[in-house]
């Protein structure tokens, strides 16, 4: 069974997943894993991780979905340094999915910004929040 125990995922709404897969591609460093049609529900689902720990984005297609993770909930990734936060803000705001611009809010919360995914929810990209050492240390 491996180490399905704890937090496994989050499930999400998406209108167009293909494009909401791109924009998790490209921010999140995500890729697909699981990939569905589902019988009961007559919707594809996908799902989606960046394979460095068991848990999954789950994405479950929606004509109409309500961005359940805003304005301030959102998902968090962490970034190799301030010029990767930097660099997708850059790009987000050239999309115009800008939501905050980069700040830095010093330890723990490090810098960070948010940015709307496809279906309004946001993504947080930050650097410098030391999540996995205060896990350890706890």
């Amino acid at each position: 069974m491996g180490n399905d125990i704890g937090f496994t995922h989050i499930a999400l709404p998406a209108k167009n997943i293909d494009r909401s897969i791109r924009f998790y591609q490209h921010y999140a460093n995500m890729s697909v894993v699981h990939e569905r049609w589902d019988q009961e529900t007559q919707k594809r689902v996908v799902w989606l991780s960046d394979k460095t720990r068991p848990f999954v984005l789950v994405l479950v297609e929606n004509e109409n979905p309500t961005p359940v993770l805003g304005p301030f909930a959102h998902l968090g990734v962490g970034c190799k340094d301030r010029d990767e936060v930097d660099r997708l803000c850059e790009q987000a705001k050239q999309e115009g999915t800008l939501a905050k611009k980069a700040t830095d809010s010093g330890y723990p919360i490090g810098y960070w910004a948010f940015i709307h995914d496809p279906d309004g929810h946001v993504l947080e990209v930050s650097y410098g929040q030391e999540v996995g050492l205060t896990v350890e240390q706890s």
